[in-house]
C-alpha cells in the first residue's frame, strides 16, 4: 500500500520531502567519498576502526550486487557477504540490499555501504551531507543516523547468524563534509543503545496478520474508492499520532486532523500525553483545570487546578498594574488627550497637548492686541 497515494486521495498529500537542491547536494558528496573504488571511504574506516588488519592498499572487493527485484538483490547482497568474508579482505559492497522482519512482513533496506574486515566483521557505513564541524555534528541529526543505522545492524546481524566467521560491528562510520568545505571526515559512533531499543521495538509491534484479521470484512484501501469509504477503512486501524510522525509518515497530516477534530491531547506530544495521566481530551483537561470535572485527590487534576489558579493570579494582578498605570498617566495629562486645565490655559503656561494649546494660542493672540 502507498500512504502517500493514500493520503492524497484522503485530501491530505503529505508537503514534505527533501529538496532537490540537498539531494543532488547529497548524491554529489556520497560519489565523492566512493570515487575511486571508496579509496577515501576505506581510508577513513581504517583510521578510526582498522584494528590491527592490514590497510587496503587499493585491492579491497567491489562485488557487483545487481539483481532483479529487492528480493533478489537482498539473496545477492547476502551471498556476497559470505564470499567476501571467506575472502579474509577487504570488501566495501555499495548500496546492499538488506531484508528486515517488521511486524510479520519483511521490509527491504539500503544502507549506504557495508565494509567487511579482513577478520571478518562488517559495518555499517552512513553518508550523510550535514556538516561536522570540529569534529563535531548536530547531536539531533547524529541521533538520527544513528537509529537508522541500528537498523542496518539488525538487518545484517540476520546474515551474519548463517555465515561463518562473520560478526556485526556495533560502531557505524558516520561520513560527512568537513567543517564548511566537501572533504570528507567521519566519526565513529556506537549504536548499541539505538540497537536494544529498535529490537525491542519491533518484538512489541503487532503482526500485519492480527491487524487485517480485526477489520471489517471487505474493507479495502484502494486509493479509487470513495473518500468516504476510504476514510472509514483508515478510520478501522487506530492511529497513535504524536507531532513526530510528521516527519516519517505519509498519513501523519490526515492524523492529525482526526486528533484534532477530536480534542486528543496526543496532537500536543508524548510527552504532554504522559504528564497528563487518564485525562484524554483537551475538553477535559481544561474542565478539570477549571474545577467542573476530576478527582481532587487525582495528582494530575490538582496540578491542573494549581497551574490554572497561578495563572489567574497573574492575569489579575498584570490587571491591576495595568490599570493603575492607566490611572497615572489619566491623572498627569501626558497622554496626548489633553488635561483639563489646558483648555483656557495663559500665554505663560503654554499647553504640550491639543485642547490646552488652544487656549494658549488665543492667550497669546489677546496679548499681541493689547500691545498694539
Amino acid at each position: 500500500m502507498d500512504k502517500g497515494v493514500l493520503a492524497t486521495a484522503l485530501g491530505s498529500p503529505a508537503p514534505f520531502g527533501q529538496s532537490q537542491f540537498a539531494f543532488m547536494r547529497g548524491n554529489a558528496f556520497e560519489a565523492k567519498v566512493k570515487a575511486d573504488g571508496g579509496a577515501e571511504l576505506l581510508r577513513l574506516l581504517y583510521e578510526r576502526l582498522g584494528g590491527g588488519a592490514p590497510e587496503p592498499a587499493g585491492d579491497a572487493a567491489t562485488p557487483d550486487l545487481s539483481a532483479a527485484g529487492p528480493e533478489g538483490r537482498a539473496a545477492r547482497t547476502a551471498l556476497a557477504l559470505r564470499e567476501a568474508t571467506a575472502a579474509g579482505g577487504w570488501a566495501l559492497l555499495d548500496h546492499p540490499m538488506l531484508a528486515l522482519e517488521v511486524a510479520g512482513s519483511p521490509a527491504y533496506l539500503e544502507p549506504d555501504a557495508v565494509v567487511v574486515h579482513p577478520d571478518g566483521r562488517w559495518t555499517v557505513v552512513e553518508i550523510k551531507s550535514f556538516p561536522m564541524i570540529d569534529a563535531s555534528a548536530d547531536a539531533s541529526k547524529v541521533g538520527a543516523a544513528a537509529r537508522q543505522a541500528a537498523v542496518y545492524v539488525l538487518a545484517l546481524e540476520r546474515v551474519a547468524a548463517v555465515t561463518e566467521g562473520a560478526e556485526v560491528g556495533h560502531q557505524v562510520l558516520l561520513v560527512c563534509p568537513k567543517d564548511f568545505s566537501n572533504l570528507p571526515t567521519a566519526s565513529v559512533v556506537d549504536v548499541r543503545k539505538q540497537r536494544a531499543v529498535t529490537r525491542r521495538q519491533l518484538t512489541r509491534l503487532t503482526r500485519i496478520e492480527d491487524i487485517a484479521a480485526e477489520l471489517p470484512e471487505g474493507t479495502t484501501f484502494d486509493p479509487a474508492c470513495a473518500p468516504d469509504e476510504l476514510d472509514a477503512a483508515v478510520a478501522a486501524v487506530p492511529p497513535a499520532y504524536a507531532p513526530e510522525c510528521l516527519a516519517a509518515c505519509e498519513l501523519a497530516f490526515h492524523c492529525r486532523a482526526k486528533s484534532r477534530a477530536e480534542g486528543a491531547v496526543e496532537a500536543l506530544g508524548r510527552s504532554v500525553r504522559g504528564e497528563l495521566g487518564g485525562l484524554t481530551t483537551v475538553a477535559g483537561v481544561l474542565a478539570a483545570a477549571a474545577g467542573k470535572e476530576g478527582d481532587p485527590a487525582d495528582p494530575t487534576v490538582a496540578a491542573l487546578r494549581r497551574a490554572a489558579a497561578l495563572r489567574a493570579e497573574a492575569l489579575e494582578s498584570a490587571a491591576a498594574r495595568r490599570a493603575g498605570s492607566l490611572g497615572d498617566h489619566a491623572g498627569s495629562g501626558d497622554d496626548g488627550t489633553g488635561g483639563a486645565g489646558g483648555t483656557g490655559g495663559a500665554a505663560g503656561t503654554a499647553g504640550a497637548d491639543g485642547a490646552g494649546g488652544t487656549g494658549s494660542a488665543a492667550g497669546t493672540a489677546g496679548a499681541s492686541e493689547g500691545r498694539s
